[in-house]
């Protein structure tokens, strides 16, 4: 059986698509954020609880303090792109929830009442929200660099707040100059894939 998304998409989403390393100087509008977002919204979560969180990173004095707390291999990169996301899981996502789950809003106090319940619940599905960012950016012929390779706690304080947990920093733009490392392998069907 065949997949019904065409080969050019499956390629531009999947199979050319890597991780970014370079870019270009041209900019990434709030437009184009905007419509990754008007597209990646629609991704499953549990309970439709859509935990994650965005900021992006846009004054020369902000990205200075995030290039700071890059890891050393990291920091050239995130200097030079064009766009930096930080991906936070919202761990008071709960207060959304009579919007976003209406037909059940005592699910809010029901299952999370207690802080530890909620920031698993967050970790789990930005991360998940997550992977749909990075799929949008490439939707929109954008190409995503996302890193875990920067001190968490330092962006956690000089970003965001008690209530969010960095997952991510994502480059974005259009790749530049030798912008790909080679494709790492992937494991095959049979070494993921058990049927019981």
């Amino acid at each position: 059986m065949s997949l019904v998304l065409d080969a050019a998409a499956q390629d531009l989403l999947f199979r050319e698509a890597r991780t970014a390393n370079t870019f270009t100087d041209e900019p990434v509008t709030d437009e184009q954020v905007r419509a990754i977002y008007d597209l990646v919204k629609y991704g499953p979560t549990s309970m439709n609880q859509s935990p994650l969180r965005v900021t992006l990173v846009r004054s020369p004095e902000a990205r200075e303090r995030l290039v700071g707390l890059m890891a050393e291999g990291n920091q050239p990169k995130t200097a030079a792109a064009p766009l930096v996301a930080i991906l936070s899981a919202d761990n008071e996502f709960h207060e959304e929830l009579p919007q976003l789950f209406p037909h059940f809003p005592q699910a809010k106090d029901a299952f999370f009442g207690e802080r530890p319940v909620r920031e698993s619940s967050a970790a789990l599905n930005a991360a998940l929200q997550a992977a749909y960012f990075i799929i949008g950016v490439r939707a929109a012929g954008l190409a995503a660099g996302p890193m875990t390779g920067c001190d968490m706690e330092g962006v956690r304080k000089e970003f965001l707040d008690d209530d969010h947990t960095p997952l991510m920093v994502v480059n974005i733009g259009r790749p530049g100059p030798d912008a790909w490392f080679p494709r790492s392998p992937r494991l095959e069907f049979e070494q993921v894939v058990t049927t019981v």
